[in-house]
């Protein structure tokens, strides 16, 4: 009967010739977190001081209807307090909309900024893990050559 080749100590033999460097995969995890760390801080931010317009704008808007509801002498002066409520309303929405657009310009700079940063980051890495890995192939390379 014939026998079968054990291949847990060929797939060893395999593994021990190309070694994996751990602390290379510690450190791309460790540059994610941190990436998004800074990505969640830009959207926290962003959150906010949408959060922080939305509010104003809502006071806003409250007290102008509160001068719109008031009692009025003459029929015609709550035709005038609707218009100046509608008038007011559009200019401060005009604003409000103006300051979510530089909120969303923030982002997007910012953001593109952090992606270009972690692009040269993970570049560099990249090219110093190829080059060890190459040196570790090479050096496993001689040693088999070597030892036959």
């Amino acid at each position: 009967m014939a026998k079968t080749q054990d291949f847990s100590t060929v797939m060893k033999d395999i593994m021990g010739a190309f070694p994996v460097d751990t602390k290379a995969m510690e450190d791309a995890f460790k540059n994610q977190a941190a990436l998004s760390e800074k990505l969640s801080g830009v959207a926290l931010e962003a959150a906010e001081k949408s959060a922080e317009i939305s509010s104003k704008w809502t006071k806003e808007t409250l007290a102008k209807m509160s001068d719109m509801t008031k009692a009025k002498a003459e029929p015609a002066d709550y035709a005038k307090a609707m218009t100046d409520f509608a008038s007011a309303n559009a200019e401060v929405a005009a604003e409000n909309m103006a300051a979510f657009a530089e909120i969303a310009k923030k982002v997007q700079m910012d953001t593109v900024e952090l992606m270009m940063a972690a692009g040269k980051d993970l570049q560099e890495d990249a090219a110093k893990a190829v080059k060890k890995a190459t040196d570790d192939v090479t050096s496993a390379a001689k040693k088999a050559t070597a030892a036959k």
